[in-house]
């Protein structure tokens, strides 16, 4: 007998997403050694039979839509490649733009490409499944448990086991807390029709991920100079982004721009015990009512609608209930079409994922010696900024659909957000 799994209200959500973007989430991790590739099976083995809606399709009936379990063999998860210098860089990109519709068997592929005795780990998972908040624990607890089972033979199934219902945000708050916070079904966030500048969509549009680094040198300045206005790191890059993007796109000046920044909603979340791997992120709007005379006027403007958000209980949450009454009272295809009215998909993005911390990444001793993570790839006129740090050196992304034209508008862009960097820490 068949063994199914609800579709949550996030993973329906995800789904709608297809309008948008391919909901793929990438990482990439660079280590100086030789990966133990049966220890790395063998975990992988026993991670995806604690989450099974990683080996699991996704039906869409247009009524009740869910997951099914499906077999697979570790081969279809894993791939292996010795690969050259020249190629390994071409090899990387090919997986990691790589697209995996929701009805296939598996919700993951991992790839180890191993060059001069070193390894690249490379993961592509559908976010339906889980956002890069639970694929971050997914890789620190691969990795624990990889160099257990290596080093004392302990069975690697130390993976959180549990609820993927979005209803956990609530568990937490006091009942008056509860359902002031179940009563919230007015999305806070506007529609802004301010967009990344694009070229216009072409059915030979191809996926591609551009990336750019900030040095390790930068991080401290940028924190230190935020610290005298106020701002945090994210307002800092979120600045940047903004005066980026007036320039970039010859927005006028006096014209107001937002951007959504990616919210975690584990914040609401007192303990993990009980959590399965899922989706908690939600979006907040962060709003510029105009460029400002210079950039630190901006950051001012950053700074107060970042508060304004910050100082709220329950940051994230509003809107939550209003998708969850519509998914519950309409079949899935009425729902979609419901959802979308008062739904604004944001045009401009930014997600700040985080620390990639090594020490917890580590394989046989050996820490990464580079990586990064990124968001989805977007449909064009939609942007994803994604931001990572791997020992204080920040790696900027975007995954696009588009030509070669959009790659060298995304290249300016990140020169524009390098300058308004150094403009903003000096």
């Amino acid at each position: 007998m068949e063994r199914k799994l609800n579709a949550e209200l996030w993973d329906k959500m995800h789904y709608l997403f297809r309008d948008f973007n391919d909901r793929m989430v990438h990482v990439e991790l660079r280590y100086d050694f030789e990966i133990n590739i049966e220890a790395l099976k063998t975990v992988l083995i026993c991670f995806l039979e604690k989450a099974p809606v990683l080996h699991s399709s996704f039906t869409d009936n247009r009524i009740h839509p869910y997951w099914t379990v499906k077999d697979y063999k570790i081969d279809d998860v894993l791939t292996v490649k010795e690969v050259s210098e020249a190629e390994l860089d071409i090899e990387i990109n090919n997986f990691l733009i790589q697209y995996i519709p929701p009805d296939a068997d598996i919700q993951m592929k991992v790839a180890v490409f191993n060059h001069n005795g070193k390894s690249v780990l490379c993961v592509v998972e559908n976010h339906m499944c889980m956002d890069g908040g639970d694929l971050k624990y997914f890789m620190k607890a691969l990795c624990r448990n990889y160099n257990d089972y290596v080093s004392s033979g302990i069975s690697p199934v130390d993976l959180r086991t549990g609820t993927r219902s979005y209803e956990s945000v609530y568990e937490d708050f006091s009942a008056g807390e509860k359902r002031l916070a179940k009563n919230l079904y007015k999305n806070v966030n506007s529609k802004d029709d301010h967009g990344f500048p694009f070229t216009p969509n072409s059915i030979r549009d191809k996926s591609f991920i551009a990336k750019r680094k900030i040095p390790a040198s930068k991080f401290d300045e940028i924190r230190f100079a935020g610290k005298k206005h106020g701002a945090t790191i994210n307002d800092m890059l979120l600045t940047a982004y903004f005066y980026a993007l007036y320039e970039l796109a010859g927005f006028d000046s006096r014209e107001g721009i937002s951007i959504s920044c990616a919210v975690d909603l584990r914040r609401h979340i007192k303990s993990d015990e009980g959590q399965g791997v899922t989706n908690h992120t939600a979006w907040m709007q962060c709003r510029v009512p105009e460029r400002g005379a210079n950039i630190f006027e901006t950051l001012n403007y950053v700074v107060q609608s970042s508060n304004q958000f910050k100082e709220d209980k329950f940051i994230g949450l509003h809107g939550l209930p209003l998708l969850s009454f519509g998914y519950k009272i309409l079949p899935l295809a009425a729902s979609e079409e419901v959802i979308k009215i008062g739904y604004a998909n944001p045009l401009l993005a930014m997600s700040n994922i985080g620390i990639l911390e090594v020490d917890k990444l580590a394989l046989e001793g050996h820490e990464p010696v580079d990586g990064f993570m990124s968001g989805a790839v977007k449909y064009k006129p939609y942007a994803l900024l994604s931001v990572t740090s791997v020992r204080k050196e920040l790696t900027i992304s975007m995954c696009v659909r588009g030509n070669e034209e959009d790659k060298l508008i995304v290249e300016k862009f990140f020169d524009l957000i390098v300058k308004n960097v150094d403009l903003l820490t000096q």
